[in-house]
């Protein structure tokens, strides 16, 4: 196959790159190569970049694929826009080996021409950042600057940080050593040998409804880098974006004069679940997925024969003790709770306040001080429908409106949840969040607040002391999993009372969080996504242990 791409071009235009992003996740400093403000791509691209997501729709994406036995696709945006887009319907009898019989050149090219293959990638990913934008809004229902930036840069950082920890773990062991044993009066014992980073095999990325790019790619880059494959198995509501990262990323591995095979694309006709069927396949040998604890769960247990990496379901929690900035602590929180409709695995759900209040510089606040405080500033933030619209976005789906309006019902309602009317898209489903007062003076495996309630609800949960909260919080956490904790307290010894909880129970915390910073935001290159260590995910995002047993390695000793 002829390389239009070769191997000192790609490193004359991203070696660099890669060594700026394998400093990062030694400095954990600030760094990104993506352009977060969309004017950074050109004075055209906003324009091209709708006009290219406009000609997609009501289109047939034919990728080229082996084994394509016919077209599906059934994605309505929840803007209430009919994307109308077809994709290739695989027979993974034939597509599997097929993405096989690539893995030999891909292995041989070594981490480096991989890394650099990769960054390539990402590179022509992130040249189209405002059509994938569109793709990631029109998918997830995430409003246009978030669907920009998270589902643009941001998990263009994500990747870029899985083919940093892929490189630097591939190449701990030298390519080659010459080894001699001394035998004192005898000629050393002399062996040649070499150490090849070996895949393990095809690997399986199921892709979430919410966040199909900063959640796909990780696993994405972190298999392809480490020689493995990677068939993409998109949510059958959020294809799209994943589509043309398949599409980029065949395009690429072709003009470096790879098996394009070596990424396809597999989208399930309506009701046919399909993951299941190809989690257990033996060919399948890594499975990286975010979505529901039962799903992940399932895999965990049947995909025997694979390495799973699961991100499921979590209870987020913020324990409220006191704060010099009351007004800080209250407008970052409202933020925190309103972005995305709290769609989002990290948005905190449970705020665990003394029934007593909490110290502040405003003075003592009672808890139905602070709880109806709190409902003012997130009410105020979404007070004018325009930001209100910008920040909320889209509800994902039917079940997150459902779970919304249920919530209501489950204690007293300090903040109720309004209908937000779209100007450009009439059928968007757009509401404010709720917030419920609840009671944890006599918890049961009942109470709403023990269990994940995905969207725009929160809890404002009375609790005894500070110390229950930390009891409560070590439970949730233990029983149930976190991605995110948030703690506020203007006490050193509190302070370091959450902090051993929190590292006693492997969950991330973020204290005292009061300006432009989130709880429910992570930065690549410096922040862990989850930490592998309680229910709610086995693994981070991204560190070592993400990318060392997607690979093998293989020695070969030879007499010298």
């Amino acid at each position: 196959m002829a390389a239009e791409l070769t191997v000192p071009q790609l490193s004359a235009k991203h070696r660099p790159t890669l060594d700026q992003a394998l400093a990062t996740i030694r400095s954990r400093a600030y760094w990104s190569p993506h352009p977060e403000h969309p004017k950074a791509y050109g004075e055209t691209a906003p324009a091209d970049g709708l006009a290219a997501f406009e000609a997609l729709r009501g289109t047939r994406l034919d990728l080229g694929q082996p084994g394509t036995d016919g077209w599906t696709g059934a994605e309505t945006s929840p803007y209430g826009v009919e994307l109308g887009v077809e994709y290739p319907h695989v027979d993974p009898e034939v597509l599997l080996p097929a993405m096989r019989a690539g893995m030999g050149a891909w292995r041989d090219a070594g981490p480096e021409t991989r890394a650099l293959v990769c960054i390539e990638i990402l590179a022509r990913i992130s040249a189209r950042t405002h059509e994938f934008a569109h793709a990631v809004m029109h998918t997830s229902g995430q409003a246009f600057m978030m669907a920009f930036q998270a589902g643009g840069p941001h998990a263009q950082d994500r990747g870029l940080e899985a083919v940093a920890y892929a490189y630097e773990e591939q190449t701990r062991v030298p390519g080659h050593a010459d080894w001699s044993k001394p035998q004192g009066k005898k000629d050393p014992l002399e062996l040649g040998k070499t150490f090849t980073a070996v895949p393990r095999g095809i690997s399986l990325m199921i892709g979430c409804n919410t966040f199909p790019t900063w959640n796909g790619y990780p696993g994405i880059f972190a298999s392809l880098a480490t020689g493995n494959p990677v068939l993409v198995k998109p949510h059958p509501r959020a294809v799209l974006p994943l589509a043309l990262t398949v599409q980029v990323a065949r395009e690429v591995l072709a003009d470096a004069g790879f098996d394009p095979n070596l990424v396809a694309l597999a989208v399930e006709r309506p009701g046919e679940g399909i993951a299941k069927e190809l989690a257990v396949r033996p060919e399948i040998k890594v499975i990286d997925y975010t979505g529901s604890t039962e799903f992940g769960e399932w895999l965990e247990a049947n995909a025997r024969q694979a390495q799973v990496y699961t991100e499921k379901a979590g209870v987020n929690t913020v324990v409220l003790d006191s704060t010099d900035d009351y007004k800080g602590m209250l407008s970052n929180l409202a933020f925190s709770l309103s972005l995305y409709s709290g769609q989002m695995c990290t948005t905190p759900q449970n705020l665990l306040i003394p029934r007593d209040g909490i110290a502040t510089d405003a003075g003592h606040k009672s808890y139905d001080e602070v709880v109806s405080d709190l409902a003012g500033a997130v009410g105020g933030l979404l007070g004018d429908d325009a930001r209100a619209n910008a920040l909320l976005g889209a509800l994902v789906n039917p079940d997150v409106k459902a779970r919304l309006e249920a919530a209501a019902g489950l204690g007293e309602v300090a903040l109720a949840s309004r209908e937000v009317a779209h100007p450009d898209f009439p059928g968007a489903v757009v509401r404010t969040p709720v917030m419920v007062k609840l009671d944890s003076a006599k918890p049961d495996d009942s109470a709403p607040y023990l269990s994940e309630c995905f969207g725009p609800v929160s809890f404002a949960v009375a609790v005894d002391s500070t110390q229950s909260a930390l009891d409560l919080l070590r439970r949730t956490v233990r029983e149930k999993g976190a991605m995110t904790v948030g703690a506020y307290t203007t006490s050193a010894d509190t302070e370091r009372a959450i902090e051993e909880v929190c590292l006693e129970e492997s969950a991330q915390l973020s204290l005292n969080l009061t300006g432009g910073v989130y709880v429910n935001q992570t930065a690549a290159f410096s922040d862990f996504h989850g930490s592998g260590g309680n229910p709610a995910a086995n693994s981070a995002l991204c560190d070592g242990a993400f990318v060392s047993n997607r690979f093998r390695v293989v020695e070969v000793r030879r007499q010298a």
